[in-house]
């Protein structure tokens, strides 16, 4: 049941009979050549894998000819084609300003990351082959740091392809992930290259000495994760700073020992209780091993019967010769097999053991999540090890073990999720509490932990016990199990690494963004208010327009510039205006942008002046104003086809009366009319017929005249209206992220029926729940839509309907989707829409994951003054809401301040629960729903969910 390292082919090995330690690789600086003649393949080997200008000894340069042999290797197994040679012509990029995710290491243990690198970002996941390809420099105004330049390199992209790359100028690596453990080709030098860097960095000699300890790491893991590990009796010489004191573990015993010499009588003494003891349950056979990251990879293990106190006490005595400061000898159990099936199931044949790997991830906000489960299976009084056992999925393992019930499976499942994701926050706590320096540098975090499990039987239950952290062994288990897929017809899982390279992307952006100077063109409200946070998160240098002297985001910004910003009418003279304040306050924008929608004219204009990326003023203005952009998209009958005009809906603006009467005899009623320059569905009204046509414009034009009347919906630009078509079918929202006109992410949501007449949100559902065709449809109908308009940069809201002959556009929000949308998509995704458009604000194309994955579902309500006042004042007061949310029990986004009723208004808060499931988030809503007083007679939650089963 014992995971062992590929190294140790001997699984019982004799003292003396073999040296203990293995040879580094030269990369560490040792000696040694590589595996000849285990390569089997035909290949090209007129390569260019020289460095100019970094030449390397014999030694490095045939490691180097091995791992590129070794990744045609891979490549030609999982049926992909072979590297091409392009290095004869350099590439040019951009250095600085674009992703560049660099891996140093052996490509069958990245292989999964790497191909899955060239899928999510195309063109900027590099591995490099030798140290010799990379090269530090120091980094300006960051003494002690230095910046990594990747020369060379074998570049991935969608399809497999990958092509050896030269760069000229060096690309300029914004996350690098190395080998930096023990073991054949690994050491010294990738080690210092990953050190004290001013990108992020996967892992560093610092961590990997941490989490090489199999006793530090077994301590951390049964204390702060809760984790189960085998029992385990530790002799330690002067043992380091994290493993002295602190509570005791349970089934853990450390002994610290003054000297490695005259510990006979204390080694059999704790031997013989240890052996005695009830920590070790019906266990009948225990290992002794090393422990220490220089032990990592390079030793064998001795097993002994539990009846054997004086053999073992002979082995551990033996190998305390061995030890140096800070290591240990293990005593530890060998869990034994789960017989399966259960009692009074037929007998499946020979006893046989399951050792199972886990790869968990670092996500959004820190939080683990696990990847993917791979088996191996072998005979139960044989440990099992990496490399010498076939991958199995989980089901197909436990099957082979005579456990094939679905039910059990998935608990077994849950278990060891709980226990690997555990794991990693367990270390990722550990990581916290240390400093920059004992991490390696100030960006060196663990994105990714291997766990091996032994499943075993504890307390009458299946149980996974953690026996040690793998990281590339078990990425390579995972690679392997997928490359199984290779073969035609095979239906591929998804990838064990899409997590790791989704956090490589979102790392890379913080790298590009942090220090970046930007403008701000209207600071919003108290929905906006995560901007300010946000941007001291990602190290934004953030400069704010604004026309309130008083608000409160003018102290939170490096410069605050109070300007009137309500009078659009004058709009192109403001910006000349701005422009001319913000050179003479000399600061040195990187990008401007905008979030409020009153200011996104005003905004593309200023960018103009200021020579800083944008939409054209034109594109913004037609996007702008409702009727503009349904007329405008009428007329765009292609090519290419499908033509942004299937989309579109007749409508008619309404500047009159005399307008309205001509509207009624043009446009098919029932409509809706609605403002022409509106936000938050703010005087959106369903209207059968003329008469009620006029009698709501007549409403309109008289309560909603100027900004001081509703303020924050747009009417600085004026009340005028217009009158549309009322189109049957569910409502969406997708909310597109375009840069140089091409699509890079979309994320669509469902909301629920609104309560007409009127048309405020009441309820929403993400991801959606139509099928993916339709999905596809919707998102190709917002794209094709806002390429119409001439919106080629920046990320978008559009609300759509899906009807029975397809999607029909409602309207484009030519900025990020308001409400709780920000918030959802972080939250289920991991993409940030402002990070993003601060992005595309800064011309860098913004670093997204090609098919983000959602985590979950969430469902979520509108609470609205009018309807739940008492509520809102009570059962589920500001207060009481945002307790829950902390709780984790609800998500909750607040729209509004204060409670103040009124005949035209926009919801106050937004009241969402998760799920693993649709079904089950809409459970958890409607109970909280009717707890809280939310839901009621005149606002049925119920019906309002009703659209998401």
């Amino acid at each position: 049941m014992l995971s062992l390292d590929p190294l140790s082919p001997e699984w019982d090995c004799p003292l003396g009979s073999k040296d203990l330690e293995e040879e580094e690789g030269p990369w560490g600086g040792g000696s040694g050549l590589p595996p000849t003649g285990c390569l089997p393949g035909s290949w090209r080997q007129d390569v260019g894998l020289d460095c100019k200008g970094s030449p390397e000894g014999a030694e490095a340069r045939a490691w180097t000819v091995y791992y590129y042999s070794l990744l045609q290797s891979c490549l030609q197994q999982a049926g992909l084609p072979e590297t091409q040679d392009r290095s004869q012509v350099p590439r040019t990029g951009c250095p600085g300003a674009e992703v560049t995710l660099c891996i140093l290491g052996s490509p069958s243990t990245f292989l999964s990351v790497l191909l899955e690198g060239g899928v999510q970002s195309p063109g900027n996941m590099l591995l490099c082959l030798s140290p010799a390809w990379l090269m530090k420099v120091p980094a300006p105004g960051q003494p002690g740091e230095a910046a990594l330049l990747v020369s060379k390199a074998v570049s991935f992209h969608p399809g497999g392809m990958t092509f050896l790359d030269d760069f000229v100028p060096p690309r300029r690596a914004t996350y690098f992930l190395a080998g930096v453990g023990q073991g054949l080709g690994w050491g010294r030098e990738a080690a210092e290259l990953a050190r004290d860097l001013t990108c992020p960095t996967g892992a560093s000699a610092e961590l990997a000495r941490l989490l090489e300890d199999r006793l530090l790491t077994r301590r951390l893991l049964a204390q702060q994760g809760g984790v189960a590990v085998p029992a385990t009796l530790a002799l330690t010489y002067k043992p380091p700073g994290l493993l002295r004191g602190g509570d005791a573990s349970p089934g853990l015993r450390l002994v610290e020992l003054s000297g490695k010499e005259g510990q006979e009588s204390l080694v059999k003494e704790e031997v013989g209780a240890f052996l005695h003891s009830e920590a070790l349950g019906d266990v009948l056979q225990v290992a002794v091993k090393l422990s220490g990251w220089r032990w990592r990879g390079r030793q064998a293990l001795r097993l002994h019967r539990r009846a054997e106190p004086g053999a073992v006490a002979d082995t551990v005595l033996a190998l305390l010769e061995k030890l140096e400061e800070e290591e240990s000898v293990l005593v530890e159990a060998v869990c034994p097999p789960p017989r399966l099936p259960f009692p009074g199931s037929p007998s499946p044949g020979p006893e046989l053991a399951v050792r199972i790997c886990a790869v968990v991830c670092r996500t959004q906000g820190d939080r683990p999540l696990l990847s993917k489960v791979v088996c191996g299976v072998g005979r139960g009084d044989r440990p099992l090890r990496h490399q010498n056992s076939l991958p199995w999925t989980l089901e197909v393992a436990l099957a082979q073990c005579g456990l094939g019930e679905a039910t059990q499976v998935a608990v077994v499942r849950e278990r060891i999720k709980a226990a690997a994701e555990a794991a990693l926050a367990a270390v990722l706590a550990l990581e916290a509490g240390l400093s920059a320096e004992q991490r390696g540098g100030r960006w060196a975090h663990t994105d990714f932990l291997g766990v091996d499990f032994a499943l075993t039987v504890a307390d009458r239950a299946l149980t996974p016990v953690a026996l040690e952290l793998n990281g590339g062994l078990c990425l390579e288990a995972c690679g392997a199990l997928e490359g199984q897929w290779a073969a035609p017809g095979a239906a591929a899982d998804a990838a064990a690494a899409a997590p790791l390279v989704e956090t490589m992307l979102r790392r890379s952006a913080r790298c590009l963004m942090a220090g970046k100077q930007l403008l701000v063109v209207g600071a919003g409200g108290v929905s906006k208010k995560f901007v300010w946070d946000a941007a001291r998160d990602y190290g934004l240098q953030l400069h704010l327009v604004e026309s309130d002297p008083n608000h409160f985001a003018s102290q939170l910004v490096q410069t605050f510039i109070h300007f009137d910003l309500t009078e659009h009418q004058r709009d192109e003279e403001n910006a000349r205006l701005l422009a001319e304040l913000v050179r003479a306050r000399g600061l040195q924008l990187d990008g401007c942008f905008s979030y409020w929608d009153d200011c996104l004219v005003l905004t593309a204009l200023l960018c103009q002046e200021l020579g800083l990326p944008c939409n054209s003023p034109a594109a913004m203005r037609l996007a702008k104003q409702k009727s503009c952009t349904q007329l405008h998209l009428l007329h765009c009958h292609g090519p290419p086809w499908p033509a942004p005009s299937l989309h579109a809906v007749p409508c008619c603006p309404l500047a009159s009366e005399a307008d309205v009467a001509r509207a009624v005899h043009q446009v098919p009623l029932p409509g809706v009319m609605k403002l022409e320059f509106g936000a938050g569905a703010v005087g959106v009204r369903l209207v059968e017929d003329a008469p009620q046509c006029h009698e709501h414009f007549s409403r309109i034009a008289r309560d909603l005249q100027g900004e001081a009347d509703h303020p924050g919906i747009g009417l600085g630009w004026g009340n005028a209206m217009l009158l549309m078509e009322f189109v049957e079918g569910t409502e969406h929202d997708v909310d597109l992220v375009l840069f140089g006109g091409r699509l890079l992410a979309a994320f669509v949501s469902d909301n629920g029926p609104t309560r007409l007449p009127g048309f405020t949100e009441t309820a929403a559902c993400m991801p959606t729940g139509l099928a993916p065709e339709q999905e596809a449809q919707m998102v190709q109908a917002a794209f094709r839509c806002c390429l119409g308009c001439g919106l080629l940069d920046g990320v978008f809201n559009v609300e759509l309907k899906l009807t029975g002959a397809g999607p029909r556009l409602i309207e484009i929000n030519p900025r990020m989707g308001g409400f709780y949308l920000r918030d959802w998509i972080l939250e289920l995704y991991g993409v940030d829409l402002l990070l993003a458009a601060a992005m595309v604000a800064c011309g860098l194309r913004p670093a997204l994951p090609t098919h983000p994955r959602a985590r979950g579902h969430l469902v979520g309500v509108m609470c609205l003054v009018s309807q739940h006042l008492q509520a809102l004042s009570s059962t589920a007061s500001r207060e009481t809401l945002q307790a829950l949310h902390d709780r984790g029990l609800l998500r909750l986004n607040l729209l509004e301040e204060a409670l103040v009723p009124g005949e035209y208004e926009e919801p106050y808060c937004s009241v969402a629960c998760a799920g693993p499931s649709p079904a089950e988030a809409r459970h958890r809503l409607l109970g909280l729903c009717q707890g809280l007083g939310i839901d009621g007679p005149n606002y049925p939650v119920a019906h309002f969910l009703s659209h998401f089963k």
